[in-house]
């Protein structure tokens, strides 16, 4: 199973879209080597987690063919995570597809935007290939190879915004990301059902920010704290490869920044492209 991050970005991209501050600044003249787009993330070429607006350039930036695309699995309704204009896309005289049903799983309100975003141009050609699924905290899904598990987080009480265990020939992912702490009945549910994360990637938002309980989004003292739960009740170990990504342009992540975090913390500070085998 590859796991592939195409983009690393909080929802305000780095450098930020209208923002003037030193960081940006600095970003902005080292050029597109330290450039971070929004949230995204492929797993092998057919299932991805999250749809930003920038969806499109990842698949011009990396050479990800999104016709193939079977699944995608949302975490909530946010425009930086579910962008879900693109669809009306996808088919009639707009896109000739490899994989003709594109099947979608989300919360209530991820089905609610889809429908506000798509109302205007869905034409019924494009419409009759794409599936929306409502789903739910504590479900387990069996979506073509892949066995996953939804979870809740903790990101603000409007939605249940969810995280995701993804499995596939006996390789696990877990994805946490746009979420504080996660709770014990979360984890209880992780390890019961036999979850075994080989790699792990947290949001690390506020980078090394001091960490403060009860944030809807996490630094990495926070992400080594939840990993040291995690590993208690199984679902990690020693051998989990521990990712950090969806960085916000105000905690400055540039390479030397995060270089240092990598070794301090024994980490990889993801970077958009960035693809990992187990």
């Amino acid at each position: 199973m590859k796991i592939t991050f195409l983009g690393t970005a909080a929802s305000e991209g780095v450098p930020a879209m209208f923002c003037d501050c030193k960081y940006c600044q600095e970003i902005r003249k080292r050029g597109v080597s330290e450039f971070r787009t929004r949230t995204q993330v492929l797993v092998d070429n057919d299932l991805s987690i999250d749809f930003p607006p920038e969806a499109y350039v990842h698949s011009l930036n990396f050479g990800v063919d999104l016709s193939a695309l079977k699944y995608l699995i949302v975490t909530h309704s946010h425009m930086d995570h579910f962008y879900a204009h693109d669809f009306i896309l996808r088919g009639y005289k707009y896109a000739v597809l490899k994989e003709e049903l594109l099947s979608i799983y989300g919360n209530g309100e991820v089905k609610k935007v889809f429908e506000e975003c798509t109302s205007r141009e869905l034409k019924s050609e494009v419409a009759e290939h794409l599936k929306m699924n409502v789903i739910k905290p504590y479900q387990r899904l069996e979506i073509g190879d892949y066995r996953i598990l939804s979870l809740p987080a903790m990101h603000g009480t409007k939605e249940d915004a969810l995280l995701y265990y993804v499995e596939k020939g006996g390789k696990g992912y877990l994805h946490l990301y746009d979420t504080g702490e996660l709770s014990d009945d979360a984890i209880r549910f992780l390890a019961k059902n036999s979850a075994k994360a080989n790699i792990v990637a947290f949001d690390c938002t506020f980078l090394d920010a001091p960490y403060e309980k009860g944030r809807r989004h996490m630094c990495v003292e926070g992400d080594m704290i939840l990993s040291n739960r995690l590993e208690r009740a199984g679902v990690i170990d020693g051998s989990t490869v521990k990712v950090i990504t969806h960085f916000s342009h105000n905690s400055n992540p540039i390479k030397e920044r995060l270089e240092e975090i990598e070794k301090r913390y024994g980490v990889i500070a993801a970077y958009d492209g960035l693809s990992i085998e187990i």
